[in-house]
């Protein structure tokens, strides 16, 4: 069963970074509201900072921010 990117899985509340895929292209950040599918497979339902939503499936250019990790770097 394939793993998500990192190794890192995503829970509501967390963080998800994706980086800029041309040059000069920003990175995208957004909060997790709902995990989706199954453990090995999961995707989620995200807000982006532009306040839209969609389905996000993890890749190689994304990383997961953990709550809990932001909340102790304060």
């Amino acid at each position: 069963m394939a793993q998500p990117p990192n190794g890192l899985r995503g829970r509501v509340g967390d963080l998800v970074v994706v980086e800029g895929h041309r040059v000069g292209q920003g990175r995208r950040i957004g909060e997790i509201l709902e995990v989706l599918g199954e453990a090995g497979r999961e995707h989620y339902r995200v807000r982006w900072e532009t306040d839209r939503e969609s389905v996000f499936y993890p890749s190689s250019d994304s990383t997961i921010q953990h709550a809990r990790q932001r909340k102790k770097r304060r």
